[in-house]
């Protein structure tokens, strides 16, 4: 046995030696060329245009099925850019030209490409048509990870990249979302694939630059090791010009931008840090939550490949382990690997310990979770005692991890989709309903007001004006008793963009006036039946109200978390309790469909 083992050990060395000859190789003739490590690796795993292809698909089925998870994405993002392409729209005080906390340069590059399609297409294709959008952009930035993984850690840790990209709950949520955070994730995503590749440092600093300014100005912290890694690996002078030059840009359009649709010279990137960081309560006035939320949350999106990410720092002492009995230095690929992924840690960390918390504020390194895990998953044998490989009792079972890796990965993609599944039939409900408003304008009896859509306590599960069907059609709100400040209509006769309408604030107080006043003005209600003895829904009123369409709503509130946060056949319906999500039309007016 001793003649055995020695055998193995000496054919692991070699495989070692095999293993790390080529990179070694390149890594001192980098050493000679100055900043150019990269390493040419062969790989025959899946390129570039295959990941694209299958992210493509993917992010299709996101931008068609995927719900709309934050109030804020309507409020602050698909209205106004539903005001710039059709002159109606809601508004939010952070659009008050007093506060200026939203940039209209994030609102006008989506106006851009999406301008075209108004002239072809109805408001819900539009809206679809710019999910597909960014879709696209998620898609590009996604494979280029994956083709960063597949060149340096070979072809498995590659696909098992694109695997949990296309299926993983988290990144199919994100992925199409129209929110700063998530443009964020498409520059981070794309710096750290750079940063994996090699000698891309101006374009890394670039790219975290523009995303950051663009998109969301807190996620500079999360791009903050990335931009260090390529300041002093690419040659300092150079490349902080190439992420200066790219700042002073972005800054002067956004400014720009700002004193166009603000009417006076403000710069919201900076309105926005100065409110949320010195102005004292700041966004704690929309609720706090407790340390754990992330993780909780990140476990239901992404479930165990989200501990296997958590591990992934020990991967640069399991890959070292290769190379201590070699007169090498270790590789450098687990050390730009460790480079890569460390926004996820340093933004988790971060994002935990603030007061307040929401789901898609870990949007920025969604991606990057699934880098990590498919790393960890295809050295998951390595965690073993080494000795274990050679032992003539327990070599099986370093035999038996390698082969259960596709088994821990197919389960953790089934509970994946499965958590997708769950929100879709769960609370897609909103999204359904509104498109079946009818298409032409009813002939009510208040004409010249339109027609009025009610609603009560699901304001802010209102999909967007996108789902009205004409410029006939205004959303009202009801008092159902909430005392936060509410959206208004864009005020044209005030100026517009460039109002500062005095019924606005910036400490969530309500306006007096913000609730439609007489019910009887209502022509559609949009409600949520629950069954529940605490409260009286307008919709029992049959003699005013007949439904027009009604579809299942998942109450959270009386619903077991272990059965509504994973869609399983049967146990699904059976385990948990709906209400009625229901478009209902007053019944003593004449609506016309």
């Amino acid at each position: 046995m001793a003649t055995t083992g020695a055998g193995l050990r000496e054919r692991r060395r070699t495989v070692t030696e095999e293993r790390v000859s080529e990179g070694d190789r390149q890594e001192e003739e980098g050493e000679k060329g100055g900043e150019k490590e990269q390493v040419e690796v062969v790989s025959k795993g899946v390129g570039w245009g295959g990941a694209f292809c299958c992210l493509m698909i993917a992010r299709y089925y996101s931008a068609m099925y995927n719900n709309i998870h934050d109030c804020d994405e309507v409020f602050n993002y698909w209205e106004p850019l539903h005001y710039l392409l059709y002159k109606s729209g809601f508004q939010t005080w952070e659009y008050s030209s007093e506060f200026a906390l939203r940039s209209y340069l994030y609102e006008l590059l989506h106006a851009v490409f999406s301008g075209p399609s108004v002239l072809l297409s109805n408001k819900v294709q539009v809206f679809y048509t710019v999910r597909l959008a960014l879709g696209l952009l998620s898609a590009s930035t996604e494979a280029t990870l994956v083709e960063a993984a597949n060149q340096k850690f070979g072809a498995r840790v590659g696909m098992y990249t694109l695997m949990l990209l296309c299926v993983s709950s988290g990144c199919f949520n994100a992925s199409t979302s129209f929110l700063p955070s998530t443009f964020s994730m498409y520059a981070i995503t794309l710096a750290s694939a750079l940063v994996l590749l090699g000698d891309r440092h101006k374009t890394v600093v670039a790219v975290a630059a523009a995303g950051v300014l663009i998109g969301w100005p807190f996620a500079a912290l999360a791009a903050a090791p990335l931009v260090i890694y390529s300041l002093f690996g690419g040659g300092f002078l150079r490349v902080f010009l190439a992420g200066l030059l790219t700042t002073l840009c972005t800054m002067v359009l956004s400014v720009l931008t700002d004193r166009y649709f603000y009417g006076r010279w403000t710069s919201s990137v900076v309105n926005l840090v100065i409110y949320n960081v010195f102005s004292g309560e700041g966004s704690t006035l929309y609720g706090v939550e407790g340390p754990s939320f992330y993780i909780l949350n990140a476990f239901n999106n992404f479930n165990f490949s989200f501990l296997f990410a958590l591990m992934s720092p020990s991967l640069l002492y399991i890959a070292s382990r290769d190379y201590n009995s070699l007169p090498r230095k270790p590789s450098r690929e687990y050390t730009r690997l460790l480079v890569a992924i460390s926004p996820l840690f340093i933004w988790l960390a971060f994002m935990s310990l603030q007061p307040h918390k929401e789901e898609r504020f870990l949007y920025p390194v969604y991606p990057l979770i699934c880098l990590a895990a498919a790393a960890t998953i295809e050295r998951l044998h390595d965690y073993l005692p080494e000795s274990w490989e050679y032992h003539e009792h327990f070599s099986w079972i370093t035999w038996g991890v390698k082969r259960a890796r596709p088994l821990i990965l197919g389960g953790i993609l089934a509970l994946s989709y499965c958590r997708t599944l769950s929100l879709y039939h769960g609370y897609s409900a909103p999204m359904q309903v509104y498109r079946y408003l009818p298409s032409m304008h009813a002939a009510l009896s208040n004409t010249t007001a339109g027609t009025t859509v009610c609603v009560g306590s699901e304001w802010y599960r209102y999909p967007s004006s996108f789902f009205l069907p004409s410029s006939h059609y205004h959303v009202a709100w009801l008092d159902d008793g909430f005392a936060g400040l509410l959206p208004r209509p864009f005020d044209p006769t005030l100026g517009g963009t460039i109002a500062a309408p005095p019924y606005f604030n910036g400490k969530n107080k309500a306006s007096p006036d913000q609730f439609l006043s007489d019910e009887s003005l209502c022509d559609f209600l949009v409600e949520l039946k629950l069954d529940r003895n605490d409260r009286t829904f307008r919709s029992n009123d049959e003699t005013s109200w007949e439904p027009v369409y009604e579809q299942i709503f998942l109450d959270k509130e009386l619903s077991p978390s272990r059965t509504r946060a994973f869609f399983l056949p049967w146990i699904w319906e059976k385990s948990n309790t709906f209400g009625i999500y229901r478009l209902l039309r007053r019944i003593n007016k004449s609506a016309s469909t």
